[in-house]
């Protein structure tokens, strides 16, 4: 039996994007719900598929309650550092990076962020990027939303 990490009440933060699954009323299919850094509080738990646990979250400020999987989650009173991407964004350098002094990603290049890393005690972010088959970690600041790629800073 799968025991849920949060219990009703509890305040949670949202740790990435929540868009409609085809499952909120009233909205488009992929539409925007609730923002990355978002606080809630658990109104109800569920299961799905069995193994799965959902938590209906109600978020006062936007008047919606959502449901949202338990990685989607983390304790509203936790350490939290806002970021502007999140994975499966794409992105593009705005400076040329290099590796022991060797230029190997070109500015503008265009890359897929896998991976956010926050550093909460520096509160700073970073990412994993795959550049066609080659993955670095980047700072926040040298990337860009893909606008080719119809990528959209909703941060």
């Amino acid at each position: 039996m799968v025991r849920p990490k949060y219990e009703y009440g509890e305040a949670v933060r949202v740790v990435r994007n929540v868009r409609n699954d085809g499952t909120f009323p009233g909205m488009a299919t992929g539409e925007l719900l609730m923002r990355r850094g978002s606080v809630g509080y658990v109104r109800d738990v569920g299961t799905f598929l069995q193994d799965q646990i959902i938590y209906s979250v109600d978020f006062l400020d936007s008047g919606r309650v959502v449901g949202c999987r338990e990685e989607e989650l983390q304790p509203a009173d936790a350490p939290w550092t806002p970021s502007r991407f999140e994975s499966r964004e794409r992105v593009v350098v705005n400076c040329p990076l290099s590796v022991a002094g060797q230029v190997v990603i070109a500015q503008g290049s265009r890359g897929e962020v896998l991976r956010v890393v926050r550093d909460e005690e520096q509160e700073t972010v970073s990412y994993q990027v795959i550049f066609g088959e080659r993955v670095l970690q980047v700072p926040e600041g040298v990337l860009a939303v893909d606008e080719e790629a119809g990528g959209e800073d909703d941060g």
